[in-house]
């Protein structure tokens, strides 16, 4: 039976970039995200058959969204081996002097809160199974905090790399492990919620987005005995 796997921010990115290498190695995947026609766009890029996948339209910030979610993807693969929280969003006013709280609400919500609900959702599979590897997608301001990323990113990437270490911590004995993958500045469409959006000429410098799946899959291909607890990678440029 194939390898079963989740992918969030599918739509885009990383997330994307997670997801073809999935489907590109023979694995069944969920791709979810908030867009269907850009998880309908993943889905084409594969060129896998759609029963290979699973396109799964989802506010990952609402838990009763992400409740309904997961109950269809372990109605259709009947598992879960690999989720990827790779979901993420930012906000071009995001200093201290500009941020509103409805804003830093959206960014955490996204990028921590919505991974929480993930794993939340499918921890009891995984528990069951006495298997299961959780990858965050987080960032190096998850390591540093800088006025490039702004306060509610700095706040929901170190959370999210405290709950990395929370699930080592308590679900290892389950035979679960998890892994927060920090990456320097990485050439995906979240550059342009910055202030000022990078050139091209800068992209060409930065991690592309399948530097970071490369990353994934290292640590899911890893035997189970093994974790890669946390992973930076930077443009060596």
């Amino acid at each position: 039976m194939s390898q079963r796997a989740l992918v969030t921010g599918a739509g885009s990115g990383v997330g994307r970039a997670v997801a073809l290498a999935m489907l590109k190695a023979g694995w069944r995947v969920a791709i979810v995200g908030r867009r269907e026609e850009a998880l309908r766009e993943t889905s084409t890029l594969s060129g896998r058959e759609p029963a290979e996948g699973l396109i799964c339209p989802c506010d990952i910030g609402d838990p009763e969204a992400v409740l309904s979610m997961s109950h269809r993807v372990l109605d259709a693969f009947g598992g879960l081996e690999v989720l990827v929280n790779a979901a993420g969003t930012n906000t071009p006013k995001r200093s201290l002097a500009e941020l509103t709280f409805g804003n830093y609400q959206r960014i955490v919500d996204t990028n921590l809160t919505g991974a929480y609900h993930c794993i939340q959702a499918f921890l009891p599979a995984m528990r069951l199974q006495q298997n299961g590897t959780i990858i965050n997608i987080v960032s190096d301001a998850g390591k540093q905090a800088s006025p490039k990323a702004g306060p509610a990113y700095v706040v929901s990437k170190f959370g999210l790399a405290g709950l990395t270490q929370a699930v080592n911590a308590e679900e290892r004995g389950h035979g679960i492990r998890a892994c927060a993958i920090f990456p320097g500045d990485i050439d995906t469409p979240i550059l342009n919620l910055r202030p000022n959006p990078p050139s091209v000429e800068a992209r060409a410098h930065m991690l592309q987005p399948e530097d970071v799946a490369a990353c994934v899959m290292l640590a899911v291909n890893l035997p189970s005995r093994a974790v890669v607890e946390e992973l930076m990678v930077r443009p060596r440029g």
